[in-house]
């Protein structure tokens, strides 16, 4: 089950960007994931306890937001979905194209963070993880 190994790389990721904002810890994290990505949804809320055991993850909530695959297609001016039985075509009219535009997608999108001096929990998204900063995730 590969998805432990992932899911270890997300606790650490965001153990680390909430050490950097001075967090006492995590509420919850937000995972993007593409259903061409190779990575079982359920495994994931399976794994995600074990894979965030002793780290400042422990006990957040997993939230995940599953991206249907779709393809642009030329004739047709837009995005189509796919299955994963995709014929190199377009769904719709059948024109031929390749170019998988969602579903591989496999990534980290927000992060609540415990702040010290705060009421409210503050999310952090990958943008401003990269630059060590958090946002306010504003009326919810």
């Amino acid at each position: 089950m590969h998805e432990l190994g992932l899911l270890r790389s997300v606790a650490e990721a965001v153990d680390t960007a909430a050490a950097r904002a001075g967090a006492a810890g995590v509420q919850a994290v937000g995972l993007r994931v593409g259903t061409l990505s190779g990575v079982i949804p359920e495994a994931l809320v399976g794994a995600w306890p074990i894979a965030v055991a002793g780290t400042a993850v422990a006990g957040a909530r997993l939230e995940l937001e599953v991206v249907p695959a779709t393809v642009w297609c030329p004739a047709c001016g837009s995005d189509q979905p796919i299955d994963e039985f995709f014929a190199l075509t377009c769904p719709v009219c059948g024109t031929p194209t390749g170019t998988l535009t969602h579903g591989r997608e496999f990534e980290v999108t927000w992060a609540d963070l415990d702040l010290p001096g705060t009421t409210d929990a503050v999310t952090t998204d990958g943008e401003a993880e990269k630059a060590g900063a958090v946002r306010d995730p504003g009326p919810q």
